[in-house]
């Protein structure tokens, strides 16, 4: 095959999934074939299920429209969001692979500024197989990079670091703004190449990106759930705010580390403003009582697992929130169900119930 000779060397190969929600053809994989071609891909079919999702010849995947969803889960397909990006994280659920590399279709390969093509999942893996520092700040950000260490002063007892359980990527083009960001500054592009990785650190908050996301699915994948959104609910575009608020208190908890920096991906399109203005603004209301909600939640020493945490967040979820309003009572609930489903799916005696409707190889 023409070019074989240049392919890079896949890290993870046989260890990581590469998630993908849409609604249309995957033509956005010819460029990222050279990084993409030789990894497993997941790809979740948003919408009408009667519609034929085309994907390039010579890539691995498993094809999942709302059908299968309803097939595989039965009931509990009531928690994965329907005409929403967040269905994407029934990928997650349906995935075997340590890793989870989840991108969005409108994402294209960047270049640095040398003009060289970025190898966004190699700088994702790169940073999930790295320490964390979520306990003391470094000044000179990720320690564990080729030419950095810790800064004087640095306590020797915190320089093993902590696991990283998630890796944050950004975007240059166009940024990930709200509906009224978006609206003030149309023609903003964000041209900005910061090279640098640091940690979150803990007791930190953050707003978690979906479009170029990698994880530890064995670490932290029960929290990574999406939400309610879309189809049918008050809200949108709100998904991986709100399944990196919850992740990031459970991190905390169980002394995990989160990373955000490199690598960048080429946003190519801006959505509508207006469109993202209906479904985000009760978000954008409601994201003032739900901000010290995540700030104050604290998670008792007998959780133990991710389920246990997310399962008591989903219980303050429903006793706190839903004084706010009764979309986090039903939010509460599918929380609840989503972690039903995850344990069912993936126990040993359900594995042989993962029937795709489309694979290549």
């Amino acid at each position: 095959m023409a070019g074989s000779a240049i392919k890079p060397t896949p890290l993870l190969k046989d260890e990581l999934d590469i998630v993908i929600p849409t609604i249309r053809n995957l033509d956005f994989l010819e460029m990222w074939r050279p990084f993409f071609e030789q990894y497993h891909l997941i790809i979740v079919q948003d919408g009408d299920p009667s519609k034929t999702i085309k994907v390039p010849d010579g890539f691995d995947y498993e094809l999942y429209n709302r059908n299968d969803i309803n097939r595989i889960l039965g009931p509990k397909a009531s928690c994965i969001s329907f005409k929403d990006s967040a269905c994407r994280c029934f990928g997650y659920m349906v995935s075997k692979k340590k890793y989870i590399y989840t991108i969005d279709d409108d994402c294209f390969v960047a270049k640095n500024p040398s003009g060289e093509q970025i190898n966004a999942l190699e700088q994702h893996i790169k940073n999930l197989l790295s320490p964390s520092t979520p306990y003391f700040f470094n000044t000179l950000y990720d320690p564990y990079r080729e030419g950095a260490d810790f800064v004087r002063g640095y306590p020797f007892s915190l320089r093993e670091g902590a696991a990283t359980a998630v890796s944050h990527g950004l975007w240059l083009n166009i940024p990930d703004y709200d509906a009224p960001t978006q609206l003030v500054k149309p023609l903003e592009r964000n041209k900005r190449y910061v090279d640098a990785v640091l940690t979150v650190p803990k007791g930190t908050l953050f707003p978690m990106c979906g479009m170029n996301l990698a994880f530890n699915r064995e670490l932290i994948g029960p929290a990574m759930y999406f939400g309610l959104m879309g189809d049918g609910q008050p809200i949108g575009r709100y998904d991986d705010m709100w399944a990196g608020w919850c992740m990031k208190v459970i991190c905390d908890h169980m002394g995990w580390g989160v990373k955000t920096g490199l690598p960048y991906i080429w946003h190519s399109k801006a959505s509508n403003p207006f469109v993202n203005l209906k479904k985000e603004y009760r978000g954008i209301y409601w994201q003032e009582d739900l901000i010290p909600f995540f700030q104050a939640a604290v998670l008792p020493k007998e959780c133990v697992t991710v389920q246990q945490c997310y399962i008591e967040l989903a219980k303050q979820v429903k006793e706190k929130l839903g004084k706010v309003d009764p979309y986090f009572i039903k939010l509460a609930d599918a929380m609840v169900t989503w972690i039903e489903a995850w344990d069912g799916l993936n126990s040993s005696e359900e594995k042989s119930s993962k029937q795709p409707n489309g694979t290549a190889k």
